[in-house]
């Protein structure tokens, strides 16, 4: 069989394209919110619980992490991408809030897959300097899939209505799956992988990733530093992107006045702005090592950079204009896959090549416990006090995390890892 030229690139593409649809899947119901709630008498209360179901749901990384790293990449991530399609497609016979409470349960459970499996693709496929970079590319997949979401949803209600947008998604994600077990394969199995790139590969592996022995325990995980060093700033920041997929399309329709077609034109722009985020972080991450900075400390200078970035979020709730609030949410989504997608990477700077996606379930179980717990904040308090109060947590909480990071995650070198370059495939 004929190799495959930077086969490595093809494989983060299709994990990336894995990632589309899985936040594509999610995001859905946040912008068919308005319409739905309406049409089937569903107060923000109760909505506020159907996502937090979704985020309970999704807390379950840990579990999802454990079985990828015990099973493999290959079948595991096809049977949670299987489930989630399948359920995606069930949403569309649901008719209370009960209901979609628990289907949107089990959907975060599979749907929490998502991030250990792309980080441990990268920690797998890619050598150290490169690793920063394919991490964010992956990252693009939850902008861009989020962003596709308005412009879905409002075609699939304008055409046909609000559930076809589930169907559409769940069968989307059963193609991927078929593409997935026909491509996806690690390095040493992959009969397409030349033998200079899997050199490549191997060559530009850290030591610790190559570290043998008896695996951790979670708890032996859980009393790491390392670990609450990138957990902690995930539970503050993973509310932002929360509030952008599931809460800001309501918010533009109650308090802003937008209706479907604004929606459907404004609504995916601070995605975009996300996926320029997703590449900017792994940018100042090169920056600063290149002017001699130690990786650890360029990553965390990029985290604080956002985190600055996201005080912007405060004044979302008091400018007059529209499309200026817009443009301040474009900001949020900018400064949150900023900081984001270098705290996510820093689970395979630390740890070795078998704990990555437990490490990354873990860290998501606290992200998502964050998303929960705001989530369950909005729903309830919302009508009384607005959303106000919301944005302004959202503009603090990171500088919060930002200390946490620089506090906890020691500065030390990693050995073997080179300075992260732009790659060249």
């Amino acid at each position: 069989m004929r190799t495959m030229k930077a086969l490595r690139w093809w494989i983060i593409g299709l994990v990336t394209l894995g990632a589309v649809i899985n936040y594509l899947t999610r995001a859905v119901m946040g912008v068919a919110a308005p319409t739905m709630l309406q049409e089937l008498g569903i107060h923000e209360k109760e909505y506020g619980f159907i996502t937090s179901a979704f985020q309970f749901g999704i807390m379950l990384q840990p579990v999802v992490g454990y079985v990828l790293d015990s099973i493999g990449l290959k079948i595991g991530f096809a049977l949670f991408a299987t489930g989630w399609s399948l359920i995606s497609i069930a949403h569309a016979f649901a008719n209370t809030w009960p209901t979609f409470a628990v289907l949107r349960g089990f959907l975060g459970f599979a749907e929490g897959s998502g991030h250990p499996a792309g980080m441990k693709t990268v920690a797998t496929w890619f050598p150290a300097r490169e690793r920063g970079f394919a991490g964010g590319t992956y990252n693009i997949g939850a902008s861009f899939g989020s962003m596709l979401a308005p412009p879905l949803v409002a075609w699939s209600i304008l055409a046909f209505n609000w559930r076809a947008a589930f169907v559409i998604t769940g069968v989307i994600g059963l193609v991927w799956v078929v593409l997935w077990l026909w491509f996806f394969q690690t390095p040493d199995k992959h009969k397409r992988l030349s033998a200079d790139e899997r050199d490549l590969i191997a060559t530009g592996q850290e030591e610790h990733l190559a570290e043998t022995g008896a695996k951790p325990s979670v708890w032996q995980l859980m009393k790491r530093r390392d670990f609450w060093g990138i957990a902690i700033p995930r539970l503050l920041a993973d509310p932002t992107w929360g509030t952008l997929a599931f809460w800001v399309p309501l918010y533009l329709s109650t308090t802003r006045g937008f209706d479907l077609k604004q929606i459907a034109l404004f609504a995916w722009l601070p995605f975009v702005a996300a996926d320029l985020g997703c590449l900017f972080g792994p940018a100042v991450v090169l920056f600063l090592q290149k002017r001699g900075v130690s990786l650890i400390n360029a990553r965390r200078g990029a985290f604080t950079l956002g985190a600055l970035m996201m005080t912007g979020m405060i004044f979302v709730p008091t400018v007059q204009s529209p499309y200026a609030a817009i443009a301040l949410l474009c900001l949020g989504g900018f400064a949150h896959q900023t900081l984001s997608v270098t705290v996510i990477t820093m689970a395979s700077d630390l740890f070795k090549r078998s704990e990555v996606a437990t490490v990354a379930g873990m860290a998501g179980t606290c992200g998502n416990l964050g998303v929960l717990i705001f989530s369950l904040m909005i729903g309830g308090l919302v009508a009384t006090v607005g959303y106000d109060p919301f944005f302004v947590a959202l503009g603090v909480l990171d500088l919060a995390g930002a200390v946490v990071l620089w506090t906890f995650v020691r500065n030390r070198p990693v050995a073997g890892r080179p300075v992260e370059e732009i790659p060249n495939p």
